[in-house]
């Protein structure tokens, strides 16, 4: 509701003006009565208001000479409107020039009151739509100087920006809130993700409102994650008399009750200011790539769960070497000895789950660097990002000597694939399996199967050439299919959608108007126009 002020020397006038109109039917309330301008000026200095509506001619101050005080003394925004007379109408000259909005004839009818509100309204309207829109490009501003100096592309004016528009005070972290996505479902939709991406992102700008521009929407290092970023600073779980665990738990609480999909937040590495928060967001990349040998949780924090090997915690260096080597010979039999040696080494030291984390974070990165040896152009986030794929293992416990042998059998072979560099032929073989069988339930899972060829990697190979998704290039490939069947033949709307591999014809419309900017009917009607 808007406040209205009225003011006025006459009882009648005053009473009057509450009865004429349902104020709140028109979205306003009478906050403030008062019989002279001294007085409303007082109000206004302890309180806001969004229109006054006041008369010229009163004893102690005139409506004149409240106008004027109000704009000289900057005491309130408000829109100012005049009751008047036909013979003050000099005075109502001067008072606009004085930004004075409109003035009413006494006696006052209904409708032209009404009329005014509703001009209010509008103006209301349209500087609230006005402030929205710059409080958004100014958000987008401060997470594109944000973007740069969490991937490291950075110079002094980005965080001379961050610095005066964040509240950093302590340590800061990158904090990466991801909905959980570990069991893969073939025809998942994207767009239904997304959707459901921005409802996190406003959740948590909700959650934590005088720290919501601490937030970035898709900052993932993973292309197919659906996430929000956070920069997190140490005073926010100190001025809440937490420390940082009970802080996230707090966080994460308050998401579940509003969010309906399963959460999991990833704390990086404390660092000590904004400049460093690069080194932050890799750690977060680390903590991505073993949580899979790990039992499941929610919260993770890099100090917690990337052992670094204190206390004189020392690595299994022929263990795991011989497992490296073992991987790379893409020997099944020698995998499953090197990792029994490994795990019973390791369980010398009782189980200890420090030595356990130390090792096979240790091998984890040496496999990534495996990777980018036998092929160039892999980059380290995406193995980073298979190895995080491949590391969950619903069958077996995570974690578990079991889970780390097939692991590696399956990463030999991933391997295996670099080597052979099939980048280069087995492209063209895909894109006529897709001319040929676009229509039917075609996934890079079974494109990977057919074809004996790693299904991440091929993801990977596909978006370097295509730099699109396998399942948008799909999609653009059916669409174009159906464009070519609305143009040359007078089949319905939903027999082309099934023609083309939708069972959903809404799914189709919605993806069509994605690609087309219209609907399946006005893209054939515009066309038989022409």
């Amino acid at each position: 509701m808007l406040k209205v002020m009225i003011v006025d020397d006459e009882p009648y006038i005053l009473q009057g003006l509450q009865v004429i109109i349902d104020w709140n039917k028109e979205g306003f309330e009478i906050d403030a009565l008062m019989s002279n301008g001294k007085d409303a000026l007082n109000y206004l200095k302890d309180h806001e208001v969004d229109l006054i509506i006041s008369d010229i001619q009163m004893p102690v101050m005139t409506g004149l000479e409240l106008l004027e005080t109000i704009a000289a003394q900057h005491l309130s925004d408000a829109k100012f409107v005049l009751l008047t007379g036909y013979d003050d109408f000099s005075y109502v000259q001067k008072a606009i020039r004085n930004n004075c909005l409109d003035y009413i004839l006494k006696p006052v009818s209904k409708e032209d009151l009404t009329a005014l509100l509703r001009k209010v309204s509008n103006m209301n309207e349209e500087k609230e739509q006005v402030q929205e829109n710059q409080k958004k490009m100014e958000d987008a501003y401060l997470a594109s100087n944000l973007i740069s100096i969490i991937k490291g592309k950075y110079d002094d004016t980005n965080v001379e920006y961050v610095k005066n528009h964040l509240q950093l005070t302590g340590g800061l972290r990158f904090v990466d809130i991801e909905i959980m996505t570990d069991v893969v479902v073939e025809d998942e939709d994207d767009y239904d993700m997304r959707i459901l991406q921005k409802q996190l992102f406003n959740a948590c700008k909700e959650i934590l409102k005088e720290n919501s521009n601490h937030f970035i929407f898709d900052v993932s290092y993973d292309k197919d994650n659906y996430d929000v970023g956070f920069i997190y600073c140490e005073n926010m779980a100190t001025r809440r008399d937490m420390n940082e665990i009970e802080f996230f738990e707090m966080f994460l609480k308050k998401l579940e009750v509003v969010f309906i999909k399963p959460l999991r937040i990833m704390c990086g590495k404390l660092v000590p200011d904004v400049s460093s928060l690069s080194k932050s967001y890799s750690s977060c990349a680390r903590i991505n790539s073993i949580k899979g040998f790990h039992n499941q949780k929610n919260l993770y924090f890099y100090e917690e769960d990337i052992q670094v090997g204190n206390g004189g915690i020392v690595l299994c260096k022929n263990s795991l070497d011989e497992c490296i080597s073992a991987i790379q010979s893409n020997n099944s039999e020698a995998i499953k000895t090197a990792v029994e040696n490994l795990y019973e080494e390791m369980n010398k030291n009782e189980g200890n789950s420090s030595v356990i984390d130390l090792n096979i974070n240790y091998l984890l990165f040496q496999l990534i660097h495996l990777a980018t040896e036998q092929d160039d152009n892999v980059n380290q986030e995406e193995v980073v990002q298979y190895i995080s794929e491949k590391s969950f293992e619903n069958s077996i416990k995570r974690g578990s000597c079991q889970h780390l042998e097939r692991f590696a059998i399956e990463y030999a072979e991933y391997l295996n694939g670099l080597r052979k560099n099939v980048s280069r032929g087995i492209l063209s073989e895909i894109e006529a399996e897709i001319r040929e069988h676009y229509a039917e339930n075609i996934s890079l899972r079974n494109l990977g199967e057919k074809f004996y060829i790693n299904s991440s990697y091929l993801g990977q190979i596909f978006r370097k050439k295509y730099n699109q998704s396998f399942k948008d290039y799909l999609t653009n490939y059916r669409i174009n299919e159906a464009t070519k069947q609305l143009l040359t033949t007078d089949k319905k709307v939903n027999q082309i959608a099934s023609d083309v591999g939708y069972k959903d014809c809404d799914y189709f419309i919605r993806k069509f108007i994605e690609t087309q900017g219209c609907t399946p009917s006005k893209f054939r009607k515009i066309h038989e126009d022409k």
